[in-house]
């Protein structure tokens, strides 16, 4: 199933409009991929075709989400296995959920007290 959001498949575009206010997140290029960190640790990881991305997610749900969900969620390569990640297909998301996923990946990389103020929870 592909997922259109304004008529179109998600993209770059959209990516960069959810992480651009992100405190502490920025934008490197890598190699000729582009990544979103905050420091040093990479919450997000865009291919190099631009169709899926690579980004931090609960390795204890990893399982469940490719279970549940195969056309959404692909397994990381197996080098990043022991790490929080797993692979999104860019076609099978609406950009409210490519959204939800981007605060999650990001939000296991910044420091509690950030995570609060930026949701504005106590």
């Amino acid at each position: 199933m592909i997922a259109f959001y304004r008529g179109k498949v998600v993209d770059l575009t959209d990516i960069r409009e959810i992480t651009a206010d992100l405190p502490r997140s920025y934008e490197v290029l890598v190699r000729d991929r582009i990544k979103f960190r905050v420091g040093q640790i990479v919450y997000l990881a865009v291919a190099a075709d631009e169709q899926t991305i690579g980004l931090g997610f609960p390795r204890e749900e990893r399982a469940a989400a490719l279970a549940a969900e195969p056309d959404k969620f692909l397994p990381p390569r197996p080098s990043d296995e022991r790490f929080q990640w797993i692979e999104l297909n860019l076609a099978a998301v609406d950009y409210d959920e490519l959204r939800e996923l981007i605060l999650d990946a990001w939000s296991l990389c910044v420091p509690q007290k950030v995570r609060r103020e930026y949701f504005g929870t106590l």
